[in-house]
This record gives structure tokens, C-alpha cells and sequence, in this order.
């Protein structure tokens, strides 16, 4: 009896060693190492914020040099989503006259390089930014071109970094370093609430690796009882002094936006 249970014992041994080492090896929880844990966050995030099919938005623009001294301008916003990944993204401005009609058409793409056109009107002209300039200021102002269009997950690496306390709130502080060579940026930090995964800050830093900018967000409202936009957006630029302040108002989603109204030809007939 003993000698029967004792064959009976080692031989389930034996198949549960069998299984175990001609089983596929169980894949790595998500989020075991700092790199998985910051990828499952942007891809969480870019989750949450799909859906929205496009909107409208009413934009002011106010640039503050290091001495206070500011100026304004107006512009409207249009954004699309697109079957392929990657938004639509137009800018047009509206105030001070010497700036009425010019045009900010942004194409995002998922891993290449965004396509970019400026149109200006005093030229008659419709003018290709190049992803060599694209680092360069939008409009004078501490925006980036390359900050103007959606920041897509495939464009980053990421690399989580801590849990901490944000005002009232508690945010994740994510590491993601641009994949494009020719990006104005060697990293960035965003700072995410873990709830609705908003961000609150993001932190610059050029290609010497200097603390150049930080953005901050604020006064967000949720619409269709889903999708949080930032109605305000600060850059600061730390080598220059020098500030921008985005103030979005009069937000519509699911308009009567088609993908036609964001072409390079079109530029020239915006109003």
C-alpha cells in the first residue's frame, strides 16, 4: 500500500514538473518595473481621452516678457479625431490685426514626425514647418510647435518615477523622453492625478538637459460627462523670464467637423 502511494506521489511530481517546464513562462504582472509602470499609464490616459470625435474651443493667448509687459491675442481651436491615430488639430487667429488669418494646421501622427503648415496671410502663403524647426517658438510665444500637437504615446519612452501629493490630490511622476532626435527636449516629467489621470504639471528639459520650461494646468470641467479639459495652461520659460497663458473657453464637442476642413489647401480659405 505504502509502495503504491509512494509510485502514486512521484508521479504526479513528475507531471506537474513536466507541465511546469514546457509551460510558456507567465508574462510579467504590468507595472513590475518603473518602464511598464509609465507605459501603462500613458496608455491608460490616451484610453480615457478617446471618443471625443472633435470640438470647437475659443482660445486667448497672453505673452509676458521677463518685465510684465504683455501682449494679446484671440484664436479659434479646431480638433478631430482620425481612424488612424493621431488628432487634427487647426489654430486660427482672430486678434490683434497684424496677426488676423494666420493659421496653425497640425497633422499628429502616431511614431513619424507631425506634419506642419503655417499660413500667412500677408504673404498669401502657405509655409511647411519642417521637423528640424519644429522646437522653435509657435508665434512668439514659450510654446513649442512641437507642444501644439497631441502627445502621442508611441512618441515617448517612459520610465515611472514616485507616487506624491499634489495639492488635494495624489499624482503620479512620470519620466517620458522623446523619440524624434530632432525633438527641442532630452525628457519631460508629467505630473498626473491618479484619479482621472489630468495633469497638473510637466516639467522641460532642453537638450543640455537644463531645467528650460514648466507647464502648469488648471480650472479643469469635465464635458459629456467624461473628458476633462484644462481651461488654463501656463509656460514658463526659466532661461528667459518670459511666460505664456493659454485661457480656453466655449468649448462644443460632436460638431459638424469633417476631416475635409483640415487640409493644407484649405488653409488659404479659413475665415
Amino acid at each position: 500500500m505504502r509502495a503504491r502511494l509512494a509510485r502514486t506521489v512521484f508521479l504526479l511530481l513528475a507531471i506537474c514538473t513536466y507541465v511546469l517546464a514546457h509551460s510558456p513562462a507567465m508574462p510579467r504582472a504590468e507595472g513590475a518595473t518603473p518602464e511598464e509602470k509609465g507605459i501603462k499609464i500613458a496608455r491608460d490616459t490616451r484610453e480615457k481621452a478617446r471618443g471625443f470625435g472633435n470640438f470647437t474651443a475659443a482660445q486667448s493667448m497672453v505673452l509676458r516678457n521677463r518685465h510684465g509687459q504683455e501682449s494679446r491675442r484671440q484664436l479659434r481651436v479646431k480638433v478631430i479625431e482620425t481612424d488612424g491615430g493621431g488628432n487634427k488639430s487647426l489654430f486660427v487667429f482672430d486678434r490683434p490685426r497684424d496677426v488676423r488669418g494666420t493659421a496653425l494646421l497640425v497633422h499628429t501622427h502616431k511614431k513619424k514626425n507631425d506634419d506642419q503648415w503655417l499660413y500667412l496671410p500677408a504673404l498669401k502663403r502657405v509655409k511647411r514647418i519642417s521637423s528640424s524647426n519644429q522646437s522653435g517658438s509657435f508665434m512668439g510665444s514659450e510654446f513649442a510647435y512641437e507642444d501644439m500637437g497631441t502627445q502621442e504615446v508611441e512618441k515617448y519612452t517612459y520610465r515611472y518615477l514616485r507616487d506624491e501629493p499634489c495639492g488635494k490630490l495624489t499624482c503620479t511622476v512620470v519620466e517620458r523622453f522623446p523619440t524624434n532626435k530632432r525633438s527641442g527636449y532630452t525628457r519631460q516629467i508629467v505630473w498626473q492625478d491618479k484619479g482621472d489621470l489630468r495633469a497638473w504639471k510637466v516639467h522641460y528639459y532642453d537638450r543640455k538637459n537644463a531645467h528650460l520650461k514648466t507647464l502648469t494646468l488648471a480650472k479643469y470641467k469635465k464635458y459629456l460627462d467624461k473628458y476633462w479639459q484644462a481651461g488654463e495652461m501656463t509656460m514658463v520659460n526659466h532661461l528667459t523670464g518670459k511666460s505664456t497663458v493659454l485661457s480656453w473657453k466655449d468649448y462644443k464637442f460632436r460638431t459638424s467637423l469633417k476631416e475635409r476642413d483640415f487640409t493644407r489647401t484649405g488653409l488659404k480659405r479659413v475665415r
